[in-house]
């Protein structure tokens, strides 16, 4: 089988979207099957791949890092000589219309992977001029009509999966695909030891946040919970892995909460050294409300550790409380204690959070994808194009 991936985000970026991109196209070339990947650009033409199509774009100012297509483009011509089977779309909003395009002009199916709550994004990066409320409706509205003019839909878990029965109740069908994780990679045999030389940490208790430093992934709650968590453990450490656009504002925020000696900001680390990090700490905690899966958070958990993170969305589905991690409140009290449990959990807990994670395989997800794949290519075999924006 032959599969274009388009998507709004590819290297030079790091996060979940690029990553679940790689660790499914690796699945599908290990089965014999061909991906092909169309992306937008990147602002340094040094970070261009050769096997990569990419779409001529422009620089997002909102976002260092991400790039915008919106230049006119030759990609059907591309594909047609591809021959490629189906356009599975991981982006939803410049690349998700033009692989709906392409897919009508080329009589191809279109599989959508909702990745981002790009209705709460908005509110950080697309400062329009309107209210709250009617950016979100705006953006339900267009969201809507992409879902529902897709052959199908993967939501990476089943609350994501639930919210957009809501909001696009007339999808063809919705299977819950969560991406999966490489568990011999990510191990508790791992070694962090270099990492714990490196930042000085001998002896002290290490939680570990990784992911874009940004807004969205309410960082602030976490430093707010660890101030707490301070006073009652003075030898825990908070490390920050990851860089992003509101990394100075953390930083910041850090020093006025007297914490620049316990919270660690490292930076952006190298997609090699990643497991050592994982190992190099004794729990990991998340605080975005932001997320569709949580990836990171089941790296951490496939290298044994316990997750202290809050109680929404993915995380509350993939965290259970007392058994693999715990769970938090958006509130600082209640993820301070949270935190202060996953510290001192017990190996149980460790051994739960690494069998939880060896539940969600790589091979298991490519399968469940080819079978949705198969589902697609027939539907469009028998329906042709259906209606178009």
């Amino acid at each position: 089988m032959k599969i274009a991936m388009f998507t709004d985000s590819y290297h030079p970026a790091k996060d979940g979207v690029v990553n679940s991109i790689l660790l499914t196209k690796r699945g599908l070339e290990r089965l014999g099957h061909e991906v092909f990947i169309f992306a937008p650009e990147p602002w340094d033409k040094a970070d261009r791949e050769g096997d990569v199509y990419y779409f001529r774009s422009t620089a997002f100012k909102s976002y260092p890092g991400y790039t915008v297509p919106i230049y006119p483009t030759n990609k059907c011509e591309i594909l047609s000589k591809l021959n490629v089977d189906l356009i599975h779309t991981h982006g939803l909003l410049f690349m998700g219309v033009r692989s709906m395009f392409a897919a009508r002009a080329l009589v191809k199916p279109v599989v959508v992977t909702f990745h981002t709550m790009v209705t709460e994004a908005a509110q950080y990066y697309a400062r329009l001029p309107i209210p709250e409320w009617m950016t979100n409706r705006l953006f339900w509205i267009y969201l809507r009509q992409l879902l529902e003019r897709a052959d199908a839909v993967v939501a990476p878990t089943e609350a994501i999966r639930q919210e957009l029965l809501k909001y696009a109740p007339d999808m063809r069908r919705v299977d819950v695909i969560p991406t999966g994780v490489d568990c011999e990679r990510f191990t508790p045999h791992n070694d962090g030891s270099m990492v714990r030389q490196k930042y000085g940490l001998n002896g002290e208790k290490v939680l570990m946040h990784v992911g874009r430093v940004a807004r969205e992934k309410n960082i602030g709650l976490l430093l707010d919970g660890f101030s707490l968590l301070a006073d009652d453990e003075p030898d825990a450490r908070l490390m920050i892995v990851g860089e992003g656009p509101a990394k100075k504002h953390y930083m910041q925020s850090a020093r006025e909460k007297g914490l620049e000696g316990q919270v660690i900001f490292t930076g952006f680390v190298p997609d090699s050294e990643l497991a050592q990090f994982y190992a190099a700490c004794d729990a990991f905690t998340i605080a975005s409300k932001f997320e569709t899966q949580g990836l990171a958070a089941l790296e951490a958990m496939a290298t044994g550790k316990p997750v202290a993170g809050i109680n929404y969305r993915a995380v509350a589905e993939m965290v259970r409380p007392k058994e693999n991690g715990f769970l938090f409140e958006d509130d600082p009290a209640s993820c301070a204690e949270a935190m202060k449990d996953a510290l001192n959990c017990s190996a149980d807990v460790r051994r739960a959070a690494r069998a939880t994670a060896e539940s969600y395989s790589v091979d298991g997800s490519v399968a469940s994808l080819l079978d949705l794949y198969e589902f697609a290519i027939e539907r469009k075999k028998q329906h042709g194009n259906g209606r178009i924006f």
